[in-house]
């Protein structure tokens, strides 16, 4: 199960690059898709810095920090739900590295919780 989390990790961390690169780049993206799917419109609004740094740099550090704290898993998961709803509610644009990115954070923390909640009677008699 640990595997699984890393490598999902390691998929956001990919993910989370690839929206930084948006987020710096003046360039016409190709994630831009339509008036509904525009990541340069995420990545440069008000909601893409957080004391000026960027929300995709945190996205990276977090990945990071799962890959060894699976715990941090649900604080991820609150973070990305709190993004997804700027999205819809305020912006309302999705951006696609976003959408990846809260599906494998919504992976990382049912795997996560299952290995620790479920699991944990398995590994007890171990």
């Amino acid at each position: 199960m640990r595997y699984l989390i890393a490598i999902l990790a390691l998929a956001g961390i990919v993910v989370s690059v690839m929206a930084l690169r948006v987020h710096y780049s003046t360039d016409t993206q190709s994630c831009s898709i339509n008036e509904t799917w525009d990541c340069g419109i995420v990545n440069h609004s008000p909601f893409a810095e957080i004391a000026h740094v960027p929300v995709a740099a945190i996205g990276v550090a977090g990945y990071l920090a799962l890959t060894w704290l699976a715990g941090l898993a649900m604080l991820a998961l609150i973070f990305q739900l709190y993004l997804s709803h700027i999205e819809k509610s305020v912006l309302q644009v999705w951006c696609l590295y976003c959408v990846i990115s809260l599906a494998i954070v919504s992976l990382i923390t049912s795997l996560s919780w299952w290995w620790t909640v479920a699991a944990y009677p398995y590994r007890r008699r171990s």
